[in-house]
């Protein structure tokens, strides 16, 4: 997308200095954007921001008309992922602002910058349970890293620039912006502020040397060591420095499920994901290595399973830009606290002078061996001679068709994990999920934004019958803006995560998880404007799927599948990670 005009700022020379003219509240809001790199906003008119939707229009800034509020701050997330720029949503106040909350919190759950603009009643209505009025800033304080009330149009300049700021750098995170009517309204001399000093806001770039020689010294003298890389190497862009160090020290790779993608899925060091529904040979290097290096994880309990029993035998190293996620959930030995952009390629630098041990590539081939042997042990597998179509064999073929160039996104579920198990990702920020949060209704729109993003990128979206529905109506945002998103249904006629537990741990009592395959995903589609093919059996896979990809625009594909597949392997609650189930969870 292209700015049709640069900018509503204007300047008058006067006495060899440049003035700037007046500007009402709205327009400092487009023309902050401008100043802040943003190409486009996804957002939902209403009465408290109709000012600040007039400047859209005098201005033609770039503007994503979603069909639901939550459909903007997940679409604006998905940009964000995508391309690592600071997504932003607009809406209006009350419901409006209050429909972005489950958005909110999944960006602040993965630490995904973001700059929700929502607008508030009138000053001398604010606190009066006026018409539409939702305080915002107390909702969102536990789901944000700062949120701001303006009530004041001088105000607005700095509040952006800060907030910007406060989004994008050290751990980002999403801010929230909630601005009086009456802001939107007043006019003001526009100076935006070129640089930030906030008092008790000093995010940490780089930290002590001292503390990588540390862990220089503990891998030079491990004799199982593990790389664990979470979701912190994708959101610091330093996934090439870290196939740097992979291939450097020969130690494997373990990722978490946002830290897919930054090791290539099918690369000889890479095991696969760790935790619940971890690989074996993943899942067996933890219990059994000797030093665990984490880089930008913040051990969550689906990776850790059993916290006291997690690494048992391992020194721990934590590498984090967020001190306070130092020790939160797992004891570590060694910290190095700092941007990974800073210490990372310092650990690379340091280990490559290093002088190492005679023993050190005999020792790290043995263990090598050990993983490898771990991995031939229990592949990941399914029941190839099925008659019906099975999920792990419809996102190989999709791997296959894509060869690992597209962006893949994915709903909540089963299909969540089938798709972290069985996808082939080659690049880092090739996978945008919802991992902390578990959002169903992400996907869709989230891949929206991706696709706007990175329009020369093919973008695939893995969901679920049940994720499908929750923000569906997005269906005909794609078909309007011409989005060719390729959308795989899993239609397995149940909520599938939540089936399997039923059928393992509640006597395959299924309470209220059968969707009944009421809906006709294909005419859904069709009623939005986007192409829909179903595959009701193993002979139509592959046929459909090249069909759908070699269409220009957005197509719907709906793949009929058995009910009763369950995603293995599991570690179950309370187990260790050595305690994995690996076969089918039937009773």
């Amino acid at each position: 997308m292209t700015f049709k005009n640069n900018s509503i700022a204007q300047y008058e020379m006067s006495n060899e200095e440049a003035v700037l003219l007046k500007l009402l509240g709205a327009e400092v809001v487009i023309e902050a954007l401008k100043r802040e790199g943003v190409e486009l906003v996804f957002g939902y008119p209403g009465g408290a921001v109709l000012t600040l939707y007039d400047a859209l229009y005098k201005t033609n800034f770039p503007h994503i008309l979603t069909r639901h509020e939550q459909g903007a701050v997940h679409a604006a997330d998905g940009y964000a992922r995508a391309t690592g720029k600071v997504g932003v949503c607009f809406a209006t106040s009350g419901p409006g602002g209050t429909n972005l909350i489950t958005g909110i919190a999944t960006a602040y759950m993965d630490s995904v910058p973001l700059v929700a603009i929502t607008g508030q009643v009138g000053v001398s209505l604010i606190g009066k349970d006026s018409f539409q009025e939702a305080d915002m800033c107390g909702i969102t304080t536990p789901i944000t890293k700062h949120n701001y009330l303006v009530k004041k149009a001088q105000e607005l300049p700095r509040v952006l620039k800060e907030a910007f700021h406060i989004a994008r750098t050290g751990r980002p995170g999403p801010v929230v912006i909630d601005i009086s009517k009456d802001v939107f309204n007043s006019i003001i001399e526009f100076d935006y502020p070129d640089s930030v000093a906030l008092r008790g806001y000093r995010p940490l770039f780089a930290g002590e040397e001292a503390a990588i020689d540390a862990v220089v010294t503990a891998l030079q003298q491990a004799k199982k060591p593990l790389l664990f890389v979470g979701g912190g190497v994708n959101l610091s862009d330093t996934a090439e420095q870290l196939r740097e160090l992979t291939a450097l020290t020969g130690v494997p790779v373990t990722a978490s499920l946002m830290g897919l993608g930054c090791v290539a899925s099918d690369a000889p060091e890479h095991l696969g994901m760790l935790g619940m529904h971890g690989t074996y040979a993943a899942n067996m290097a933890t219990v059994e290595c000797d030093l665990l290096i984490a880089l930008g994880a913040r051990f969550d309990d689906r990776v850790t399973s059993l916290v006291k029993d997690f690494a048992p035998q391992a020194k721990i190293v934590h590498f984090d830009i967020d001190p306070a996620e130092v020790n939160k959930n797992v004891r570590c030995d060694l910290r190095v606290v700092g941007d990974l952009r800073w210490s990372l390629p310092l650990f690379v630098d340091k280990f490559r002078q290093a002088a190492l041990p005679q023993a050190y590539q005999e020792t790290i081939g043995a263990w090598r061996l050990q993983v490898e042997a771990w991995k031939e042990e229990n592949p990941l597998t399914y029941n190839r001679a099925s008659e019906a179509v099975m999920p792990q064999e419809l996102i190989e073929c999709v791997s296959k068709l894509t060869q690992g160039k597209a962006v893949i996104v994915t709903d909540v579920g089963q299909h969540q994990m089938w798709t972290a198990q069985y996808y082939t990702f080659t690049k880092p920020r090739s996978l945008l999920t919802s991992g902390g949060l578990g959002t169903m209704g992400y996907g869709l729109p989230a891949a929206m934004g991706a696709q706007l993003g990175l329009p020369e990128k093919p973008v695939v979206l893995f969901t679920g019958d049940g994720s499908i529905m929750m923000n569906c109506q997005e269906l005909a945002t794609t078909a309007d803006n011409g989005l060719p998103l390729k959308i795989i249904v899993f239609n397995n006629q149940v909520l599938g995560m939540v089936n399997q537990w039923q059928r393992t741990f509640y006597g395959q009592r299924y309470s209220h998880s059968t969707t009944k395959g009421a809906t006709d995903f294909v005419k859904l589609a069709e009623a939005m404007g986007v192409t829909g093919i179903r595959v009701a059996c193993r002979e139509e896979l592959a046929p459909a799927l090249q069909q759908a990809f070699e269409l220009e625009g957005p197509v719907l594909v709906e793949v009929l599948l058995p009910a009763a597949e369950d995603v293995v392997p599991m570690v179950p609650p309370g187990g260790r990670l050595d305690q994995m189930i690996l076969g089918g969870l039937e009773s």
